[in-house]
């Protein structure tokens, strides 16, 4: 008899049938990045170029009434790219074989790069009047703990997260994070360029293998509160509570007035267990219309104490900060550090245009950054092309360079 194979993510996807489960929805994307640059050696040669591909599946559902649930499954691949067509990989969830050269990442020259996955979503949610709570692994987005996506994998945390609407205009969010697979290096702004250096296109989002492990020390907590009770202004104010490592606080304002002005304000501090309480705030100002066409302007500075503001589940350095820059995560929010923004984004015709210049002054390394991005799409293919010129301290021996990148992502 002829054996068939499924998968586990497809096994329970048609087990779907056999129980009272209803609205039963699949989709996903299947994602193809290049990168190359000429830091090291000229442009589009491998031992200066990267690759990866991903596939993402995700599948929701009705399990009882009032009560959802959620998977979604990860797989990444390098395709065997590596060693024949790049020098590289994006994902920091790939493991190696070696033996055939120096260890991976360093120099890829003869490792066999293994594939990995994992699933990075399984929760199941009930709402009861104007009351959610959700349990399970899932994504976040808060400002100082969040699911990144610009790279070919997505973190994930496992938590407890409770929603509630009975004010008016208000969300209040209460939550507890226990575990996460995000590449954490707690308050080390420097781990963006170091991990850059060791082969990574970007400073690792995903442990090894999509592997969950402790959130900080022993998990935490946060609070948040969301409001648009005065209609062109939306405030918001996040407390996070991270067990015998760090206290910290975020809030933000964001006003975008019916002639299209737009404002912002934003302010974090962090207060590390035995070590640093450091501040940063950042304010912007703007003309256009979100979604349509824009224009903003933005500062940032972080006081001289230690990092802030920073995503405290991985190890890009990325934030949320408006100053934030497109590519070169890490550098606004250093300590000791005044950062310079100005950007434009027109979204019109199927098309996505974007152009921004980002500056970080600082007593660490400076870095100023030049982005141009274009992204259209031709039915369920995206697909974006980049041009960036990196100018930092820090890398490339402190000698400007240019970086292209092309990332394709079918949905479906």
């Amino acid at each position: 008899m002829r054996s068939i194979k499924i998968s586990i993510f497809a096994a329970l996807v048609l087990s779907a049938s056999a129980f009272a489960i209803e609205d039963v929805k699949v989709s996903g994307s299947a994602n193809l990045f290049y990168q190359t640059e000429d830091a090291t050696s000229d442009l589009f040669d491998k031992d200066s170029s990267t690759a990866d591909s991903s596939i993402y599946v995700n599948a929701s559902a009705m399990l009882l009434e009032n009560v959802k649930g959620n998977l979604s499954y990860t797989g990444v691949s390098s395709l065997g790219l590596e060693n024949n067509f790049v020098g590289g990989v994006w994902g920091g969830s790939h493991g190696a074989t070696t033996g055939t050269g120096q260890s991976f990442p360093n120099s890829l020259g003869g490792v066999k790069v293994e594939n990995a996955s994992w699933f990075n979503e399984a929760w199941i949610a009930t709402s009861i009047s104007k009351s959610t709570a959700k349990l399970g692994r899932m994504e976040l987005s808060t400002p100082l703990a969040f699911t990144e996506d610009h790279s070919i994998e997505r973190n994930s945390f496992e938590a407890a997260v409770m929603l509630n609407k009975d004010l008016p205009n208000t969300t209040m969010v209460f939550a507890y994070i226990g575990n996460g697979n995000g590449n954490e290096v707690f308050g080390d702004a420097s781990a963006t360029g170091a991990l850059k250096s060791l082969g990574f296109t970007s400073a690792a989002v995903v442990n090894e293998d999509g592997d969950f492990t402790t959130f900080g020390t022993d998990g935490a907590y946060t609070a948040g509160i969301i409001n648009s009770s005065y209609s062109p202004l939306t405030f918001q104010a996040w407390y996070y509570d991270l067990s015998k490592l760090a206290k910290a606080i975020w809030v933000q304002a964001d006003v975008a007035t019916h002639r299209g002005f737009l404002f912002g304000a934003q302010y974090s501090t962090i207060d590390l267990e035995g070590g640093y309480d450091s501040n940063v705030y950042a304010i912007m100002v703007g003309i256009g219309k979100e979604d349509t066409a824009s224009i903003k302007l933005a500062y940032s500075s972080v006081d001289s104490a230690g990092a802030a503001g920073f995503n405290t589940a991985t190890s890009t350095g990325r934030s949320n900060l408006y100053t934030e820059a497109s590519w070169n995560y890490g550098y606004v929010s250093a300590a000791d550090t005044s950062s310079y923004k100005i950007s434009a984004d027109v979204d019109a015709s199927g098309a996505s245009l974007g152009i921004s210049y980002t500056v970080a002054d600082s007593s660490g390394p400076d870095m100023s950054e030049i982005a141009l991005g274009a992204t259209t799409h031709y039915g369920p293919l995206e697909t974006t092309l980049a041009y960036i010129i990196t100018d930092a301290d820090d890398q490339n021996s402190g000698s400007s360079f240019n970086t292209i990148q092309t990332r394709l992502t079918l949905r479906f």
